[in-house]
């Protein structure tokens, strides 16, 4: 599964798609980040940077999962199929690699609110949980972007729309009674943005909501891509 992952990263890479999202995450450091959290509310400036990070890397993960998974051709897709020794190996190698892509591009992102925080001499727990929180966040993200991949919608506008929807419709059910059903986003930038103390506090919750709703989310997308072969 290891050698498989690696070989859709690389086919990524070479083909330069990549370059997409890592401009996007480009222009978000030098045209945001870098300012820099400043006054006398300067340490929960920081802390709450990582909640932004997080919502705004969220759509941008399930984006660059959509990409990678869509880089191999059917043909390839299916040759790695047959070879793999187990039925599910392609399945769990293609989130693998997407998620290790997401994970490189969030480390970059957070290099930035990282040194910001540092500086202003922020709370150290807040901030592993600041930096901790986009781990599963990008796990979620990976996710949603599975679901929009061609292997389970083939057409390429619908495959966006569905990631423009999905995206749309994690915000919207966050902001009413069903949150439960959706990734807890205003959730985690309210408690980010509440100062540190809160932050940690509401830290294991958000977690344990996260890990929920991915765990649900990837056994509906396993068992779907399996019936679909």
């Amino acid at each position: 599964m290891i050698a498989l992952a690696r070989f859709q990263v690389a086919g990524y890479v070479r083909s330069l798609r990549v370059l997409h999202p890592v401009i996007v995450v480009a222009l978000v450091i030098v045209l945001v980040l870098l300012q820099g959290p400043s006054g006398p509310e300067r340490t929960a400036l920081a802390v709450g940077a990582f909640g932004d990070v997080a919502a705004f890397m969220f759509p941008v993960w399930a984006w660059t999962a959509r990409a990678l998974l869509d880089t191999q051709p059917d043909e390839q897709r299916a040759l790695s199929a047959t070879a793999a020794r187990h039925r599910w190996t392609p399945t769990w190698a293609g989130l693998l690699a997407a998620y290790t892509v997401n994970l490189c591009l969030g480390a970059v992102v957070l290099a930035v609110p990282l040194v910001q925080a540092l500086l202003v001499e922020a709370p150290g727990r807040s901030i592993l949980a600041g930096c901790a929180l986009s781990v599963p966040v990008a796990l979620a993200g990976t996710l949603l972007g599975a679901w929009t991949s061609r292997a389970v919608i083939p057409d390429p506008g619908a495959s966006l729309l569905a990631l423009l929807g999905g995206a749309t419709a994690v915000l919207l059910l966050g902001l009413g009674r069903l949150s439960w059903l959706s990734v807890p986003m205003i959730e985690w930038l309210r408690s980010a943005h509440d100062g540190p103390d809160t932050f940690i506090s509401d830290f294991p919750g958000l977690v344990l909501h996260l890990a929920l709703w991915s765990a649900v989310v990837c056994t509906a997308y396993v068992i779907t891509i399996r019936l679909r072969r």
